[in-house]
């Protein structure tokens, strides 16, 4: 991993340990797919964290300061995962923001996961996501319900886990949304109270014609297909979850195809 600190435009050895982010989880962070050294999604990305940090109520950084290091990182050209996290900054103890934050900033890169060599299994998982509806939609560094999902997935020996909100409706993956295909068309899960509104999904949902509803896993379970998707790994189809597998769908290749026009790191063929 290659990672640049910065508080404000003024570059630091490490992130202090008076930050907010260490702290509180007061931050808000994005990672994105990169190919041959452009971020062909960056305007959903940046955008998406315009709207968090108008919500937790501190500034933006300078988006070409931003651009500027991003363009260093991947100055070789060469395809990766950029991951940019943005703090509150410095405070004092206690939860009471400071009246005027200085935004501390990490860009680091990171290598592409390799594809799954099959479809995904899935595990249900025990732990639920809390409705928050203020925080619901955005990546803010409050992770720790995945955390212990993920913590749950890895002890079942599955690949992912399938999360549902306090009320048992499925909100997506620990790490991914999630689409199902019941009777001829895409649906999923809609983003209200929690849950991650991810940017891959938001530009499937047009390319697919897909609907946002309520989901239950029995729907998820009785559908004729299943994939989760991100902006990093593209769409992973689903082929288990417990008891019930799923052959390959025609349905879910040409969705494939048509996240490939939208992003050409998602070439289909490509790893």
């Amino acid at each position: 991993m290659n990672a640049r600190i910065f508080r404000g435009d003024v570059r630091l050895d490490a992130i202090p340990a008076d930050d907010r982010g260490i702290a509180y989880g007061d931050g808000l962070f994005e990672t994105l797919r990169v190919h041959r050294g452009d971020v062909p999604w960056w305007r959903d990305h940046w955008l998406r964290l315009q709207s968090g940090a108008n919500r937790l109520g501190f500034p933006l950084l300078d988006a070409a300061l931003v651009r500027e290091e991003v363009a260093s990182l991947f100055a070789d050209g060469g395809d990766g995962v950029l991951k940019l996290l943005v703090t509150r900054g410095a405070g004092q103890r206690g939860y009471a923001p400071p009246t005027d934050p200085v935004p501390t900033w990490v860009v680091s890169r990171h290598a592409v996961p390799a594809a799954p060599a099959q479809g995904l299994r899935l595990h249900a998982c025990a732990t639920r996501l809390a409705a928050q509806p203020v925080l619901a939609g955005i990546k803010h560094c409050n992770r720790l319900e995945q955390v212990l999902a993920r913590a749950e997935v890895e002890r079942a020996g599955t690949d992912e886990g399938l999360v549902l909100d306090s009320a048992g409706n499925v909100i997506g993956a620990t790490a991914a949304n999630l689409f199902a295909f019941i009777d001829g068309r895409w649906v999923t899960p809609t983003i209200v109270d929690c849950g991650i509104a991810g940017v891959c999904r938001a530009r499937l949902l047009p390319a697919l014609g897909a609907v946002e509803r309520l989901l239950s896993p029995a729907d998820v379970e009785s559908a004729d297909a299943v994939f989760i998707c991100n902006a990093v790994r593209g769409i992973l189809t689903v082929a288990r979850l417990g008891q019930r597998a799923w052959a390959p769908h025609p349905a879910i290749a040409a969705a494939k195809i048509e996240l490939s026009r939208l992003h050409p790191s998602f070439a289909v063929g490509s790893a």
